[in-house]
């Protein structure tokens, strides 16, 4: 007898101990947090279209953008003014620009201009916040941008080899940004770059190889002959590259300007795109020893010395 009340005062300690150790085990668990939540944004292109959430918090998010397709893309944010959606995206704002597009490479300007005219009221209250620069095929970036809650277009209006956009063959999708916050906080740059309409792409810090994160501060913002602001984009260039087909290339207004194939020479590394005045974004950059080069997607940028070189020993 006396066995047998020691047998069950030891079962009953080891369950009252297990019980314990299963209560401290669920205190300490807390659910994991979709990364959404902490401002990662996972986003993909295998063709002609962005695999990515339908839905995004506000606050700073870091849009992780891989390009897996054979053509250069980039990643644009569009907010939309309240009651315009993707449906009146597709009626009344990609014909315009289709017929424009087309018309132009017909060597027609003063209808294409004509055409352009008919780009709705609407679109001159989409507030661009950014995104990611060009970005060649096979290529992985990273940048980082503060969303305002609204409904947004994410688009890409790189040109296909037949001159028409990739905005037409799919490459836009409407995202909702909730009021809710990441609560990320911005990254801790490791070089910064000024870029304005009247002094243009400045870098303000001397850059050795390895990973840099970049910080893109918008002085001012202009709406250029190509309809669009001075964006920031990072390229690597190789000696068999024509600086020259790569200003030109920049200007979409170009018959050939960004159409598939992209000038031969150069990688596009990311960068930033579109951000209103006295806004800031960034993006992140492995950069090896070589020559590369900050434009802007603009017309003669050069000229409007929104071109930057600049090399890695």
């Amino acid at each position: 007898m006396r066995n047998l009340i020691a047998l069950s005062l030891l079962l009953l300690t080891l369950f009252a101990c297990k019980t314990k150790e299963k209560d401290t085990k669920e205190e300490n668990t807390t659910p994991e947090k979709n990364p959404l939540e902490l401002g990662k944004v996972h986003i993909n292109t295998k063709s002609m279209e962005f695999f990515v959430a339908d839905t995004l918090y506000s606050g700073w998010n870091t849009l992780i953008y891989e390009n897996q397709s054979p053509e250069v893309h980039f990643v644009m944010m569009d907010l939309y003014p309240e009651g315009i959606t993707i449906d009146n995206t597709k009626a009344e704002l990609l014909p315009p620009f289709d017929d424009g597009m087309r018309l132009i490479m017909e060597d027609k300007m003063d209808s294409a201009m004509i055409a352009f005219g008919k780009i709705p009221e609407w679109y001159q209250q989409v507030k661009f916040l950014g995104g990611t620069g060009l970005v060649s095929p096979k290529h992985k970036v990273k940048s980082t941008i503060h969303l305002k809650p609204g409904r947004y277009i994410m688009e890409c209006y790189v040109k296909m080899f037949n001159g028409e956009w990739h905005t037409s063959h799919g490459m836009l999708k409407e995202i909702i940004v909730s009021k809710k916050s990441t609560g990320l906080i911005p990254p801790t740059p490791t070089a910064n770059i000024d870029i304005s309409s009247t002094d243009g792409l400045i870098l303000k810090d001397s850059l050795s190889s390895g990973n840099h994160i970049f910080q893109t501060n918008f002085i001012d913002q202009k709406v250029y002959e190509n309809f669009v602001g001075h964006d920031v984009n990072l390229v690597r260039y190789d000696n068999t590259a024509s600086l020259d087909s790569l200003v030109q290339w920049m200007n979409w207004m170009n018959p050939r300007g960004l159409r598939t194939p992209a000038p031969e020479g150069f990688t596009f590394l990311g960068g930033m795109n579109n951000l209103p005045a006295e806004s800031k974004g960034f993006f992140e950059a492995d950069l090896t020893p070589g020559n590369y080069i900050l434009i802007s997607e603009v017309p003669s940028a050069d000229e409007k010395k929104l071109l930057y070189q600049f090399s890695i020993e």
